[in-house]
């Protein structure tokens, strides 16, 4: 059987985290980080096979964080997808120009985050 792809979450609310951890949690290993430096270290670490990041963070900010894995050799092939509240289509195209593959909208539709998932990592 094939090792089970990790998901990294990434929300400064924990009510979020759990929100995505029980949709992703039955088909992949999940890991979670209440803060962009604690997502950096872990991913850092043992580089996940994706990360769920949210945008608006305390200290640094999802593009900041984005920005971070991007220029270290060990995160940069890692595919990340933008999970926000901020739905304006400026936020959606800054992301997606930095390199983000995907975003979703809080609240998260589980279907669209379950789809998107299994498309990035097939």
């Amino acid at each position: 059987m094939e090792d089970q792809k990790t998901i990294l979450v990434v929300d400064d609310t924990p009510e979020n985290i759990d929100v995505l951890v029980g949709i992703l949690k039955q088909f992949y290993k999940v890991k979670a980080a209440p803060s962009g430096e604690k997502a950096l270290k872990s991913a850092g670490k043992k580089p996940p096979d994706l990360i769920l990041l949210d945008i608006m963070m305390p200290e640094m900010d999802g593009y900041q964080v984005l920005e971070q894995l991007k220029t270290d050799p060990v995160t940069v092939n890692i595919p990340v997808v933008f999970v926000t509240g901020m739905s304006d289509n400026a936020d959606q195209e800054k992301g997606m120009a930095m390199g983000a593959k995907g975003y979703l909208t809080k609240p998260v539709d589980p279907q669209k985050v379950l789809e998107l998932a299994q498309k990035i990592l097939s």
